[in-house]
């Protein structure tokens, strides 16, 4: 295993020497992914939540004309499919792929929502930090509807932008999407909107190289 679970939001609580053990009750299933490789498939369903132990896992949304829309992604200690793992027989609406070389490790859900005598207390103590990751994943749905409100590609780099500086503390800062997923995530189309960050770029807006980007703090332009 990759990481230590007990350092990841998932298992907030749970003493590293109890890992093996619920891990063991929780019938886990570790799974290795290259590149490119689906993890999960639209239309097919699931009852085990995927942990990320190490790699980075783009989820992914496909219309009947082969138009994709990036949901969000999952990096290491990330979960993602709970809520489909919650509703079993609910065919996934969406296609989980991994974006580089990924390791991941599957969990009953089942398991982990039936208590038992040896672990109630691991699994009280999971419980609770499911809904909480459950919690900010809604949240950060929220977010990507702010970011995509605007009806311009300016608009929506720069709220996505202005995320991303508010996170990172720092009006420098790397993001993990490459340009097509990035227009995914933005809902807007790769050239326009590579043609737009031009633009910004030539307007003093901003810099960048790559994932790397400098966002100017004075923005006076009209989104």
């Amino acid at each position: 295993m990759k990481i230590n679970l007990s350092n990841i939001q998932l298992f907030t609580g749970i003493e590293e020497k109890d890992i093996p053990s619920l891990l063991k009750c929780l019938n886990t299933i570790e799974k290795h992914y290259k590149k490119g490789d689906i993890i999960l498939r639209e239309g097919k369903t699931t009852e085990y939540i995927g942990v990320v132990l190490n790699g980075l896992a783009i989820i992914e949304f496909s219309d009947v004309w082969g138009n994709n829309n990036i949901i969000g992604s999952a990096s290491t200690g990330d979960i993602f499919a709970e809520s489909y793992a919650c509703l079993s027989e609910e065919p996934l609406m969406i296609t989980v792929t991994a974006a580089e070389d990924t390791s991941i490790l599957f969990m009953n859900i089942g398991r982990m929502l039936s208590t038992c005598s040896n672990s109630c207390v691991f699994h009280t103590k999971l419980i609770r930090n499911l809904l909480t990751l459950t919690a900010e994943k809604n949240i950060q749905l929220s977010r990507r509807i702010l970011h995509t409100s605007s009806k311009s590609i300016r608009g929506r780099l720069l709220s996505y932008f202005s995320e991303c500086v508010k996170k990172n503390g720092s009006y420098t800062f790397e993001i993990s999407y490459n340009r097509q997923q990035l227009a995914d995530y933005l809902g807007v189309d790769r050239s326009a909107m590579s043609n737009e960050l031009s633009k910004m770029q030539k307007d003093g807006l901003i810099q960048y190289n790559k994932n790397y980007f400098k966002i100017s703090e004075i923005m006076d332009t009209v989104k």
